[in-house]
């Protein structure tokens, strides 16, 4: 039976992302012993004890200037604890400069991780529905 290492931001949680009620047994040792230890929370620690790039508390529109940093440099970003990759500060940006500034103030209330997966599922209806009505297109002309 593998121990999990406990997430320096909540000790309530695994670094593996494993539910807390999952857990069997807890790895206490310190520095954590590789083969008493599940490989992924001993791959992810060093990532998950990093310290943030940037802090945005709800409101704080800074985060869009985060986001555009992390896509000048083409490096991810820790933003509130939660790495923030290039794709996904993308997306972000993308779906933010096309929308009314209304829907930008109700977006600004959501935590920085919550704005950024609702601007991705902005994206993926988006796209899909665009997929759809192309797919549709395409078989009127192939139909006999």
């Amino acid at each position: 039976m593998t121990g999990h290492l406990r997430h320096p931001r909540d000790l309530r949680q695994p670094v593996c992302g494993l539910p807390a009620t999952d857990v069997q047994r807890w790895e206490t040792d310190h520095p954590p012993r590789i083969e008493d230890t599940c490989e992924d929370c001993y791959t992810l620690l060093p990532e998950a004890a990093r310290p943030d790039d940037a802090n945005h508390p709800p409101g704080d529109a800074t985060l869009i200037d985060t986001l555009r940093r992390i896509l000048a440099a083409r490096q991810y970003a820790k933003i509130d604890g939660v790495l923030v990759d290039v794709w996904s500060a993308s997306v972000t940006v993308l779906i933010w400069d096309k929308l009314r500034e209304d829907k930008r103030q109700r977006l600004l209330t959501l935590p920085s991780h919550e704005l950024i997966l609702r601007c991705i599922a902005i994206y993926r209806r988006v796209t899909e529905d665009q997929t759809a009505k192309d797919q549709s297109g395409h078989n009127r002309g192939t139909e006999v």
